[in-house]
């Protein structure tokens, strides 16, 4: 077999938690890469950028290892028994330490991709500032997108709306609220909630929060549990009614935290043997109750979000926003509870967009992707909510995905131990095709 995987290096466009463990475990095969990231968060990503001591990882770090066969390296490199929720801020230390070791191997570029071609090594990647980067292979590893721009929202003055919630826009609005001490409403009740509140707080935010979504459903806290395994054989396969009337069951006899965790090692497998109709029916009626029970938050925020609400700092509403003007005096905001008899009026400093990612990438504004998917390069899933992938991750040819941009077609894969397996799978398929 003629072997090229030296010729040329391959290029990974994302530089957050997926792109950098595809990119070490490119190197630990002797793979060079460059890795491409224009966010300023290189090696940390979006999760792991924050400079907030109050953000906590979702995972005691026993969990959070980079690594498939090596458990215990995160809490190691912490000092840990594996039990504690270290701060975000420090995982992302912990990536950058291990991208480190192999910098001979990964070249890293501080700038975004805006186009690729095919070429006949493989990929020609053009870069912001108008130089291309010839690679033999393509990873898209740029994770989740931001949130596409609220109607209700329109017209609205950037200080006062926030649609992105990580954006530096978000982090002056959050000082100038605390400041002033005005209320805030905030639009999602699920974890990028809980990291608005906490960033508020921590900035000495004294007015009130109101927190407002369909069902007004916050993530459960981790509490102690004892673990019960559960065999695929016995799990319900093909349609959501059976599985969910399962998961109740389960959920009576050995608690609800037991129960979701017991489908932990399948629930990719229980995802692709959804038919589309399926997937949306999940999407539809049980996503916002599989999310609150599957992403649990560290007790030590549980602890701040049940105080919050006990003394009238945090309101949770389940409804939806009818209006929200703006005046002088900051937003005006016209609210429908959910259930209730009539409308409630409520005045806002700010109000933040905290309902999540991006759910179609067909209205994606990252250049690359709608490039690529313009020129049928790529395309999107069934569902749309990220790119079409086969059981290896590959979106095209000689090219890859990994990360939150295959969620459409693996559900499971935002987490550190559903990327981690992933990431190393894709360097060994780019290597079997670099090299055959």
């Amino acid at each position: 077999m003629r072997s090229d995987a030296g010729a040329l290096p391959v290029a990974i466009v994302g530089g957050g938690f997926s792109g950098t463990m595809t990119a070490v475990q490119l190197a630990r095969r002797g793979v060079r890469s460059v890795l491409l990231d224009g966010s300023g968060r290189m090696h940390r990503g979006v999760a792991y950028a924050t400079t907030e001591p109050a953000h906590l990882l979702n995972v005691p770090s026993g969990k959070m290892s980079a690594w498939p066969d090596r458990g215990a390296d995160f809490s190691g490199w912490l000092g840990d028994d594996g039990t504690s929720f270290a701060e975000r801020r420090a995982f992302g230390r912990y990536l950058a330490e291990i991208a480190a070791e192999h910098a001979e191997t990964i070249e890293r570029r501080d700038a975004s991709a805006v186009a690729a071609r095919p070429s006949e090594g493989g990929w020609s990647v053009e870069i912001r500032d108008g130089t291309r980067l010839a690679a033999s292979a393509m990873v898209l590893a740029s994770g989740n997108q931001p949130p596409a721009p609220m109607q209700v929202a329109e017209g609205l003055p950037a200080g006062q709306f926030v649609n992105n919630p990580w954006s530096e826009e978000a982090h002056e609005v959050v000082a100038r609220v605390a400041a002033g001490g005005g209320d805030v409403l905030i639009l999602g009740t699920g974890l990028t909630m809980i990291d608005t509140m906490l960033s508020l707080a921590a900035a000495g935010h004294r007015g009130r929060v109101m927190t407002l979504s369909r069902r007004g459903l916050v993530p459960r806290t981790h509490a102690a549990h004892q673990p019960v395994a559960a065999s695929l054989d016995e799990v319900p396969r093909g349609k959501v009614l059976p599985l969910w009337r399962w998961l109740r069951r389960r959920s009576a006899e050995v608690g609800f935290r037991a129960a979701v965790d017991s489908l932990r090692p399948y629930s990719q497998a229980l995802w692709r043997a959804f038919p589309a109709a399926e997937q949306r029916r999940f999407l539809r009626h049980a996503r916002p109750w599989w999310d609150v029970h599957r992403h649990r938050i560290a007790p030590q925020i549980g602890q701040q979000l049940t105080a919050r609400i006990a003394d009238g700092g945090l309101e949770i509403v389940a409804g939806r926003l009818k209006s929200l003007d703006a005046d002088d005096d900051g937003l005006a905001a016209t609210i429908m509870p959910r259930g209730g008899t009539g409308p409630l009026h409520r005045r806002f400093a700010a109000a933040f967009n905290c309902t999540g990612p991006l759910g179609d990438l067909t209205r994606s504004r990252d250049p690359l992707l709608r490039q690529m998917l313009g020129d049928g390069l790529v395309r999107v899933d069934e569902l749309r909510m990220g790119l079409a992938v086969d059981q290896r991750s590959r979106a095209g040819r000689r090219a890859w995905a990994v990360g939150p941009l295959t969620k459409g077609c693996f559900w499971e894969i935002v987490a550190v131990p559903d990327i981690r397996g992933q990431a190393e799978a894709v360097a060994a398929d780019i290597v079997r095709e670099l090299t055959r």
